[in-house]
């Protein structure tokens, strides 16, 4: 039978228990609502308006399920802080036997604000502060990130820490707007969402590509776990694969936060069902902010400084070898060492860019002792160490193409590893004449005649 009592206790509210017949439980048994035992308690001592609440659940054997308004949580005891006031519903459930039992909603009253639960500079970052809203876009033309969708590994979270990393499945991919368009989605104007902090902590989304639907609810920011909860409504999205597309993503309200500032944001989501096969993968969205798109003036169209250079008759072979006694080169490990540079362009910005699909630990231990030295005594020589093992031979230059050829050699390698180099021919796709003791030089590997595209090593002083 169920039955409510108040419990008294110094400077602080409970809501509600609902007190169970019996104390211990067998797995497996299911529990009536009359044998499930839970608390909503308000918090008094550590705010007089009750914004506060703590939540228990007293069933043991029991899986927990709370929807408190502003956010979802499964912890047998948690603590909730509404920043604002009002009435808030605490909703319960719990998994027992195999089977959901819900239980009566409990209203919470917080009497006044708490504005230092949303005076954080992440909160800030996305609303605007209290007071302001913020609209938000998905970066469809590649403004600031590579196009408006990437591929991360489900152990992925925030990248300023932990190298982004947070259990064994971590990896990235950020294709360019010309691998998503059509393949991944849609091409078109995917709409405005909005993150408020009037009054409460409110959401609205405009989805132009969702048959025109505009969704009003409310988020929540956890600032320690870096997730982001998003009520009645979900973010801006887009994702079609030959199967499932966005139906393959369960879960549309929690939200991982990868990175948050002023102008740019990323928020990921659990591809949790089969798609074309290729099992579990957090789907990452990129967002810059209405204001910044519009206020972005484009670069001059071209391709990047020092893509396919042209030289004067000599000046490869002197860039590699500098004075006679020669120059001694080694990748860029520790900066940007590997890129896809497409039509003139490139798109990582450093070694974490392509961490653990492209550049990893096996390439950290490759480069940590190798290096190779060209220089022009008595010819056109070179010296190749990898990793303790000394090589030597000539090299020769076809001005006319920029290829530069190892005789009987290798660049670096990777036993195993398909980002190796399997060609002892090589492509300089990227010099700065003049400028290569603070910018080095890229030797293009492998191209890829569909994509115009290089894949690139970053070589340095």
């Amino acid at each position: 039978m169920k039955r409510y009592r108040k419990i008294l206790a110094l400077l602080m509210l409970p809501l509600l228990m609902i007190a169970c017949k019996k104390d211990e439980h067998k797995m497996g048994e299911v529990l009536d609502k009359a044998d499930i035992n839970f608390t909503v308690t308000q918090d008094l001592q550590a705010d007089p308006g009750g914004n506060t609440v703590i939540l228990k659940n007293l069933t043991p054997g029991t899986l927990p399920m709370w929807d408190y308004g502003t956010g979802t949580s499964n912890r047998m005891t948690d603590t909730v802080k509404f920043a604002f006031a009002g009435d808030y519903t605490i909703k319960f459930a719990v998994s027992t036997g195999g089977m959901v039992v819900n239980m009566d909603s409990v209203v919470v009253k917080v009497t006044s604000d708490n504005l230092q639960y949303v005076n954080d500079p992440l909160w800030t970052a996305l609303s605007g502060g209290v007071g302001n809203e913020k609209q938000w876009l998905l970066d469809t033309d590649g403004i600031f990130f590579a196009g408006p969708l990437s591929f991360y590994g489900v152990n992925n979270g925030w990248l300023k820490e932990n190298g982004g990393c947070y259990g064994t499945d971590c990896w990235n991919w950020g294709p360019g707007t010309a691998d998503i368009y059509p393949g991944m989605m849609a091409q078109g104007d995917y709409g405005v969402m909005t993150f408020g902090l009037k009054g409460t902590a409110s959401f609205k989304a405009v989805k132009p590509m969702e048959n025109g639907i505009t969704q009003n609810g409310t988020y929540y920011l956890n600032t320690t776990t870096k997730k982001l909860t998003v009520n009645n409504g979900s973010i801006l999205r887009g994702y079609k694969p030959a199967k499932n597309g966005i139906t393959g993503i369960s879960n549309w309200t929690n939200y991982t936060v990868l990175s948050l500032d002023e102008n740019t944001m990323q928020l990921g989501v659990i591809r949790d069902k089969d798609v074309d096969g290729e099992g579990q993968a957090m789907i990452v969205y990129n967002f810059i902010t209405k204001a910044f798109k519009e206020s972005y003036v484009p670069p001059v169209t071209g391709p990047d400084e020092g893509f396919d250079p042209t030289f004067k008759a000599g000046e490869l072979v002197s860039m590699l070898t500098g004075t006679s006694s020669g120059r001694l080169w080694k990748l860029d490990a520790t900066g940007n060492p590997i890129d896809w540079i497409g039509k003139g362009k490139g798109w990582t910005k450093g070694h974490a860019d392509s961490r653990d699909w492209g550049w990893s630990d096996s390439w950290d231990a490759a480069a940590a002792n190798s290096w190779i030295l060209f220089n022009k005594i008595g010819g056109q020589n070179y010296t190749r160490n990898q990793n303790g093992v000394i090589t030597t031979g000539t090299f020769t230059v076809n001005e006319a193409t920029n290829e530069v050829t190892l005789v009987g050699n290798l660049l670096i390698q990777n036993p195993g590893n398909w980002m190796s180099p399997a060609k002892n021919t090589f492509k300089v796709v990227k010099a700065f004449p003049g400028k290569v003791e603070s910018k080095g030089i890229w030797f293009g590997v492998d191209y890829n005649a569909e994509k115009d595209e290089w894949f690139a090593f970053h070589y340095v002083l």
